[in-house]
């Protein structure tokens, strides 16, 4: 899974960066020219795995991992300006979900914040460089009718693209349209950044976290969000976890910053996990919410999917209430299904398969 931070500059984006991975970091820097963000890879801390790890006792155990990626501040007005560099916009595009980081404390610069004011901003200049995409590939295919390019896959593009500038233009993001499977595939390749599902952090300072309740229902009126002590969490990251646990319970906070911010892309991804489980190795993997036995194999190796045969399968909660998967097929709950069988969160999957 991979999530991109995005705010404007001074958001404290870098800030949150830290707290999440645990990586002391300087905003993003510039090579060439160029705004280089910062990557980090965490692995997702899940007790189930863990607790297979004890019953399997596996020479090798392998978390499912987030990969977080700090942009440059998206300065207002970038999209018309071009100002926010096409190699960065090409990475972002590749994200799985994006962050947005909202500034709630005052700033010697910009004074105090307005976090809901800002969430527009980005917005709309999220919105304003799709318009831009889209608007030059009409201008091509324009070009090309000009040279007698006329397909009916082109045809399909273009009339889907004219919906979506028209809904761009009344100011709504892309993932807010209804739009067909041939759609969708007709815009799939522009990978555009308003199709992306969207999170929001709200940075507040020490003095003000926890008291932004009815903020938060304002902005959750739009998007899953969760607040964050920015600089405070970033100051705990670094601590011993016995002593970061007691300054967290003074401060209100339940987990960290990275278990809170996972969960929240895991609901708003529609993601669940699976396990796979032997002597070797003890695994987690990631598939969304209604993907069948047959995503599940091309997760693991794509010859997996393409040799599937059945997929052998047992639930997590019922390996650990009997003790043991031999005593899960002792009591009969030990499964074989399909390729169109319909995965659960806490599953455990054995995909057999002939290449």
């Amino acid at each position: 899974m991979k999530i991109g931070l995005l705010g404007l500059p001074r958001s404290g984006k870098t800030t949150v960066f830290s707290a999440l991975t645990r990586v002391e970091s300087t905003a993003p820097g510039r090579s060439n020219g160029k705004a280089e963000p910062h990557v980090a890879m965490v692995k997702v801390l899940d007790d189930r795995v863990e607790r297979l790890s004890d019953m399997y006792t596996p020479r090798k155990t392998v978390y499912a991992t987030v990969e977080f990626v700090d942009f440059a501040g998206l300065a207002e007005g970038a999209a018309r300006e071009g100002t926010f560099a096409s190699a960065v916009l090409g990475t972002v595009k590749t994200m799985d979900a994006l962050t947005l980081v909202l500034r709630n404390f005052t700033d010697d610069l910009l004074g105090p914040a307005m976090p809901i004011q800002d969430m527009r901003k980005v917005c709309d200049e999220l919105m304003l460089l799709d318009l831009i995409v889209a608007e030059n590939r009409l201008e091509r295919i324009q070009k090309g009718y000009s040279r007698g390019q006329r397909t009916e896959a082109v045809v399909k593009e273009e009339k889907t693209l004219r919906r979506v500038v028209d809904h761009l233009n009344r100011n709504r993001p892309i993932r807010e349209m209804a739009l067909s499977g041939e759609e969708e595939k007709a815009i799939r390749g522009f990978q555009f950044l308003t199709c992306r599902p969207l999170m929001v952090v709200l940075n507040s300072d020490e003095a003000g976290f926890g008291k932004n309740a009815s903020l938060l229902a304002g902005i959750e009126n739009s998007f899953r969000a969760v607040e964050f002590a920015g600089k405070f969490e970033m100051e705990l990251s670094l601590l011993e976890e016995e002593e970061a646990a007691l300054f967290m319970e003074d401060m209100g906070i339940r987990e960290s910053a990275y278990r809170r911010l996972t969960t929240l892309a895991y609901e708003t991804l529609g993601y669940i996990s699976f396990f796979t489980v032997g002597s070797d190795e003890v695994r987690a993997w990631n598939v969304r919410r209604g993907d069948t036995a047959l995503d599940a194999a091309a997760t693991i190796h794509s010859d997996l999917a393409k040799g599937f045969i059945r997929a052998e399968c047992f639930s997590y909660d019922d390996c650990v209430r009997l003790g043991s998967e031999k005593g899960v097929r002792e009591k009969g709950l030990f499964r074989l299904e399909g390729k169109e069988y319909r995965v659960k969160d806490g599953d455990i999957l054995n995909i057999r398969f002939n290449v």
